[in-house]
């Protein structure tokens, strides 16, 4: 077992002996078999500890693995309002309660309690945080190439094909940097076909800026792009790594003074939400973005809904 952090040592100290070994036993499960981060153990150790110190005040004593066996619902349930009452977020909160979740699983896989307790305990619900979409200025000048800031001409050209196919047509990185050259738009192109997550296929229009943007990059490409090799390619000539766009976008940000948010998935979002705000249809865009379910195309309505409110407050003469 590697050597004991002082955080991990007072995590020990909270418990009987034969609670102790359990959680050693644990700590080493997470560090050797499942390869945690040192990160994510550290945040399962602080959690466990103050699970450990609210059981010692709320049993009167040290627990011990009988005690944990013994917990009902309300004991898990008490424990959250504890923490809630000390100013904890639901995030934090429901990252405890995984990281306890899992101790008393391992401890299940062992025969020694039944860990149904803690399942029937939902989590806190946390706020779903919208997406934040760039304008559509922004947008345009994000897509538009015309910086100079990178060093060679076609490098610039074939970023601004990158990022005008994420606005453009709604990709998700990925599906834009897995497309190949006979699949490469043109400017006469009316749909392109694209395989998106779980190799779920999907039709998208292709509007002539992207065609346009497209042929500029392979006017100015040094290297041959093949038929069946991809379509964009790195600065030595092998597939282009996702990393660089983002860095990229990273400089244009900069450059327009855009927030942190503005990211290349953030196009994605801004296709989506420019679409809605231009009267499209919820059900046309979730084909267009290749959602499995409505749900997940419905929260651009909330941001459209919040834009709204915020013009209204903004301009009501009784604001």
């Amino acid at each position: 077992m590697p050597t004991m952090s002082a955080e991990q040592d007072a995590l020990l100290t909270t418990a009987q002996p034969d609670l102790n070994h359990r959680l050693g036993l644990w700590l080493d499960h997470l560090s050797d078999e499942r390869r945690l981060s040192d990160k994510t153990l550290l945040a399962y150790e602080r959690d466990l500890r103050q699970f450990l110190r609210f059981l010692t005040m709320h049993l009167g004593g040290a627990p011990s693995l009988k005690d944990i066996a013994a917990l009902r619902p309300v004991d898990f349930r008490s424990f959250l309002a504890s923490r809630r009452r000390q100013g904890v977020q639901s995030r934090s909160l429901a990252r405890g309660l995984a990281g306890i979740r899992s101790f008393l699983r391992f401890l299940e896989r062992r025969g020694e309690v039944n860990a149904a307790a803690s399942s029937a305990v939902r989590p806190p619900r946390q706020a779903r945080s919208l997406p934040k979409p760039v304008s559509s200025k922004d947008a345009v000048d994000i897509t538009s190439g015309d910086f100079g800031m990178e060093a060679e001409a076609w490098i610039e050209a074939r970023n601004a094909a990158v990022l005008t196919l994420l606005y453009g047509c709604g990709l998700r990185i990925s599906e834009a940097l897995s497309l190949t050259g006979d699949a490469a738009p043109k400017r006469e192109t009316k749909t392109m076909r694209i395989i998106g997550k779980g190799g779920k296929e999907r039709i998208v229009p292709i509007l002539p800026a992207v065609g346009e943007a497209i042929e500029q990059y392979l006017k100015l490409c040094p290297y041959a792009v093949s038929a069946k090799g991809p379509l964009f390619l790195g600065a030595r000539g092998g597939p282009l790594n996702p990393r660089m766009i983002q860095l990229a976008m990273q400089r244009l940000r900069g450059a327009l003074g855009l927030p942190d948010s503005a990211t290349p998935h953030a196009l994605r979002h801004s296709f989506a939400t420019h679409l809605l705000a231009g009267g499209g249809d919820l059900r046309t865009i979730q084909e267009l973005l290749g959602h499995a379910s409505l749900a997940s195309t419905q929260i651009y309505t909330e941001i459209d809904g919040a834009h709204l409110l915020k013009a209204y407050d903004k301009a009501h003469p009784r604001r």
